[in-house]
């Protein structure tokens, strides 16, 4: 009878700390997240300042661009992580979309 209640303890604590170890990482991921949008936003006012002060556009739109980058640096990465698991097509999909929001990115600032 000693062993069987020292198994079931033995595997709730592990349960108990499979659980609290994923509350860290999507609290991690939280966190990641929100300084990642406190930074961007950051280079977003900076960027809005110097475009109200008349500095040259070139510099106001790569600094948007910059920005913009982390944001989908961040968010291809969560992303990755939820495709990962999932069939071909998904990955391919991912791949394709990743593709076009870098080239929505770059195109502009190579233009302007």
């Amino acid at each position: 009878m000693a062993t069987k209640s020292t198994k079931s303890s033995s595997s709730s604590s592990s349960s108990s700390s499979s659980s609290s170890s994923k509350k860290k990482v999507f609290w991690g991921l939280n966190k990641i997240s929100f300084y990642t949008i406190c930074v961007a936003a950051f280079l977003y006012v900076i960027a809005l300042i110097l475009s109200a002060v008349g500095v040259n556009f070139k510099i106001v739109s790569a600094m948007q661009g910059v920005a913009t980058a982390v944001m989908v640096c961040v968010v291809a990465v969560l992303a990755w992580r939820y495709v990962s698991s999932k069939p071909t097509v998904w990955k391919v999909l991912y791949v394709l979309c990743l593709l076009l929001v870098i080239v929505g990115i770059i195109v502009p600032l190579v233009i302007a």
